[in-house]
């Protein structure tokens, strides 16, 4: 069985933008719940920054996580956000490394 990988993904909205991103990023989670090997796509916002935004990931695999990134899902997220972002998403890709209880221990 190929190893899970955690995907940490930053977003900032232009100012006046954080509606529409955070509007986006919420319509896309259903498409991409039902993505193979999608674990979890967990949106989440900055307590003290309105403008940033983190979505937490966990994929079966790399290769889950290469589909993901060539999918319908992701493009049309592109293509909405394509001008309401400050930059580039800052994407970051980690090995889980489980320790203590497992259910606490590990996303």
């Amino acid at each position: 069985m190929a190893d899970p990988c955690v995907v940490v993904a930053t977003m900032i909205a232009k100012p006046g933008q954080e509606d529409l991103v955070e509007k986006t990023l919420r319509a896309a989670a259903p498409a991409v719940h039902a993505e193979p090997g999608c674990l979890r796509y967990a949106l989440h916002r900055h307590a003290k920054n309105p403008g940033q935004f983190v979505m937490i990931e966990k994929w079966a695999s790399r290769d889950a996580l290469r589909e993901h990134g060539q999918g319908a899902a992701l493009r049309e997220v592109g293509a909405a956000l394509a001008d309401a972002l400050a930059a580039p998403p800052d994407v970051q890709v980690f090995e889980p490394l489980p320790a203590g209880e497992p259910d606490l221990g590990a996303i």
